[in-house]
Parts: structure tokens; sequence; C-alpha cells
């Protein structure tokens, strides 16, 4: 219980991140074209968590191509198509609405456990999922004061980046259990940057970078060690303690971060049923944290296997 207690805390401190990341990007993207920004975010963080690793006494892992391309297809989806969705998505619709929209991650990422991860769901876990569901539907019921629904466009921009975070979150655990946490985050961080970078150097040379404010580097500064470093290494060392379906529904805490700081932060209309629907999020969180007495059963190689079958030629 005591090693699934420190999981808990660990992926609250990662969502809490990842949502105050939601509110930041909104600023972000007044300042840094899109790919500019994350190239810069990605690229700050690979170089601290590369130095890291150096450091570390086991130095750079020798990691398996299959493990290598599971990285590459994580970062594809987790950074780099998630980046992408909820930069361009914020450009159209609210930091709250979008931290709200973030909050089905928990269902999709139930049941992509459920249909390819093989995971048992049991009945309290189904119905801490429902808890979450519920609710973002009530989060998402109204908004604020005089503000109108967020942009159609700017809103399935942030459904895309939901899926694109749910596959990064599934795909985690199906090589934690061979790969270290620093070293996880290093390399997908890694491919991030270069998946940024071509764009990324083009907007460039068009790009004024004298007339960027220190708050803006202060910005992109915390987001690449605080919004990327941080959150890593709270995640990744917390996801091989944990079923999938388990740090799934700790997700649901990045909307409550996010809603509370756009507030706070960004100065967004409050609404009452943003409390309301926070508190079914908070409430599923306890009650799969209380429920979860026993060691889940391990499903790594399970995973190993069925990738080792889907290789063989049919």
């Amino acid at each position: 219980m005591k090693k699934n207690m420190i999981a808990y805390i660990q992926l609250t401190g990662a969502m809490v991140i990842v949502g105050s990341n939601i509110a930041l990007s909104k600023m972000i993207t007044v300042g840094f074209p899109v790919f500019l920004a994350a190239a810069l975010r990605f690229g700050l963080a690979s170089l601290v968590l590369l130095v890291l690793l150096l450091k570390s006494v086991n130095g750079f892992p020798r990691i398996e191509k299959r493990d290598l391309l599971i990285l590459f297809f994580q970062s594809l989806t987790g950074n780099f198509l998630y980046t992408i969705f909820l930069l361009y998505g914020l450009k159209l619709t609210s930091a709250a609405e979008s931290g709200i929209i973030s909050g089905t991650v928990p269902a999709v990422i139930g049941l992509i456990s459920f249909l390819f991860l093989r995971e048992h769901l049991s009945w309290s876990k189904w119905f801490g999922i429902g808890l979450v569901v519920v609710g973002m539907m009530i989060m998402n019921g109204q908004t604020g004061g005089d503000q109108q629904a967020g942009n159609l466009l700017g809103n399935l921009l942030i459904v895309g980046s939901v899926i694109g975070e749910s596959l990064w979150s599934a795909l985690s655990k199906t090589t934690a259990g061979r790969v270290s946490p620093l070293a996880l985050a290093c390399v997908t961080s890694c491919f991030g940057f270069l998946l940024f970078l071509p764009v990324a150097i083009y907007q460039s040379l068009n790009f004024d970078f004298a007339a960027v404010p220190l708050m803006g580097w202060g910005e992109i500064t915390y987001y690449g060690l605080i919004g990327t470093v941080g959150a890593y290494l709270l995640w990744y060392q917390a996801v091989v303690k944990v079923s999938a379906t388990t740090a799934g529904v700790f997700t649901g805490i990045a909307p409550v971060s996010a809603v509370v700081l756009s507030y706070v932060v960004l100065g967004e209309p409050f609404a009452w049923s943003h409390v309301v629907g926070g508190v079914c999020v908070l409430l599923a969180i306890i009650l799969i944290a209380r429920v979860q007495q026993q060691p889940e059963p391990e499903i790594h190689e399970a995973i190993y296997t069925a990738a080792q079958v889907s290789e063989q030629p049919r």
C-alpha cells in the first residue's frame, strides 16, 4: 500500500504540472510560433535529461530496437501530435475549456487498456472512470459568465490532443518494466525535439528572438524544465507501480489544475459547474486509491509476449 501511495503522489504531482502546462501554453502561443516553442521546450528538456542520464550510476542504457520503436511512437503521439493539437487548439479556445476536454483522457485510456493491453477492469475502476466522465460532462455543461463555448475547431483540436495523450499513457506501460524512468524520459524527449526541429528551423528564420520579453523566455524555461523534465520523471517512476487504467484516472487531476490556473493566472471566468465536476474527478481518484489494497497484476510480460507474437510472419 505504501508503494502505491508513493506512486499516487508522483502521479498527482505529474498531472498538476501537466495542468499548469495547459494554462502556460495559452500564454506561450501569444509570443512564439507553435513548432518553434515546442522545439525549444523539448530541446532544453532533452539536454537536461541527457546530462542527468549520463551522470547516473548506469549511464546511457542499451535499448532494444523493439523498445526504441515503441518509444518513438510514444513520442510521436504524446509529444508531437499532442503538442501540435494542444497549442493550435489553444489559439482558438480557452484554457479552461481545453482542460475540461482533456479530462476525457481517463476514459480513453481505460478503453485502450481494456481493448489492447488485456487489462482487467474491476467494478471500482469502471466506477472511477465513470465518475471522471460525469465530472467532465458537468464541467462542460456551461461556461463561466457570459463566455461563449469555445470555437468548434479549437475544441476538436483539443480532442485530438486527448487521443495523443491517451496513446502515450497506454504505451508507457509497455516499456516501463525494461527501461529506466530517466532513460524513457530522455529518449522520448529527444524524439520529440527531432520531430519538431525541421519546421521550427523554418519558423525561426522570420522570428525576432530579440523581441521576446524576459517573461517569455521564463515561460519556455518552465515549460522545458518543470513542465517536461519534472512531469516525465514523476510519471515514469509511478507508472511501473500501478496499472495503465489507474494511471489514466489520475490524469483527471490535470484538467482540474488547468481550470484553477486559468482562473488565477489567465483571469478566465469562474463557473460553479467546474467546481462540481472537479469534485467528481477527485472522488474518482480517492475511490481507486483506497480500494486498491493489493498489488495489481503485472501486464508487462503479457504485453511483451503479445508484441513478439504480432511480429511473427502470418
